[in-house]
């Protein structure tokens, strides 16, 4: 007879029904399920325990129902399972040969404190251990991956070039400035609260920094930190700030399309007024996602832990306890509410 392991309670942040405008709380439960603490029979996956999930404003486009007519690039949530998204975890059972037993790894797993992951495509094994697990689900981990890919691999900056930032306090801006910084780039960046400006200046290093909410003209905002124009944008929010950017940038500039935080809660996106000036100014406009580079990941971390190290880079998290914490930590992303990388601890081994 197959020999089952310990069973133990599991506790579940899942998704009830699909979320039409902005997320609440009341969107997702804390549940109770129970799982073996060893894989079934036949699997040629993983049994991991989570140690640090990554609360990304990406998963709100997947707590969304399917729409045939904008597809997304990772499937919707199912409502009444488990979340999933990036997080670092411990491997408690392995049928994979790439994986054995107490390895760390990080990549795509659920919302709860077990998990089988059956696809291993997406996971890492952590090697570097002289630095955060936590740092895992940030700078050296996606968030980390996608500022790098967007500013080096997409906008190839050089010395003295302008440099926008939008969001510029999260998980990803607060990278991309302080790259930008040290290329020799002028950066600016935004975002909405004086909390947050102020960390951009004094803490990232941002040679200026402006909340957003306090002005009235984007526009003007952009040409009193600009002058001269814009020869990079790394682009966070989309909807209007996307629109005057346009109207700023320079010669041959290029936009880095990350996000569009300001149009994830709205029925009817937003459109753009101002394309036409890609043509006028000749601007190189690219949308990514991280998961086409991963095969850079290793370079990535050959430069990135370097800096770490000889603290030459700074990183910020904003920890949120116990997995019974996560819906208020995603939808406080939403509100501006984290300060840095949003972090949900579900154990610390």
């Amino acid at each position: 007879m197959e020999e089952l392991g310990e069973e133990v309670s599991n506790k579940q942040v899942v998704l009830k029904n699909y979320v039409i405008r902005f997320p609440k709380e009341s969107d997702m439960e804390v549940k109770q399920s129970q799982i073996h603490l060893k894989l079934p029979q036949g699997s040629n996956g993983l049994l991991v325990k989570n140690l640090y999930l990554s609360c990304d404003p990406y998963l709100r486009n997947l707590m969304k129902s399917p729409d045939p007519l904008r597809p997304n690039y990772v499937d919707s949530f199912n409502p009444g399972s488990p979340l999933s998204g990036f997080g670092v975890a411990k491997v408690l059972d392995s049928s994979h040969p790439n994986f054995k037993k107490d390895d760390l790894i990080w990549g795509i797993t659920t919302w709860e404190e077990y998990s089988l992951i059956s696809s291993v495509d997406s996971l890492f094994k952590i090697q570097h251990t002289d630095v955060p697990l936590s740092y895992y689900t940030g700078i050296l981990g996606m968030p980390g991956l996608t500022a790098y890919v967007g500013l080096y691999e997409i906008c190839s900056p050089k010395e003295g070039e302008r440099v926008y930032v939008s969001a510029a306090a999260g998980a990803v801006g607060q990278l991309v400035g302080q790259f930008a910084k040290l290329m020799g780039c002028y950066v600016v960046g935004s975002a909405g609260s004086k909390e947050k400006i102020d960390l951009l200046k004094d803490k990232f290093g941002f040679d200026e920094a402006f909340n957003y909410k306090e002005e009235q003209d984007l526009d003007g905002a952009l040409k009193r930190y600009f002058p001269e124009g814009i020869d990079i944008y790394f682009e966070n929010v989309g909807g209007k700030m996307l629109d005057a950017v346009l109207l700023n940038m320079r010669l041959h500039g290029r936009i880095s399309v990350c996000g569009m935080i300001s149009q994830y809660n709205l029925q009817n996106p937003e459109g753009v007024h101002n394309l036409f000036t890609l043509i006028m100014k000749r601007i190189r406009m690219q949308g990514f996602t991280v998961f086409d580079y991963y095969h850079l990941y290793s370079k990535f971390l050959d430069m990135v832990l370097p800096l770490i190290r000889q603290e030459k880079i700074t990183y910020v998290e904003d920890i949120a306890e116990g997995l019974e914490t996560g819906p208020a930590a995603l939808v406080g992303l939403f509100t501006g509410r984290n300060v840095g990388k949003q972090v949900l601890v579900v154990a610390r081994e």
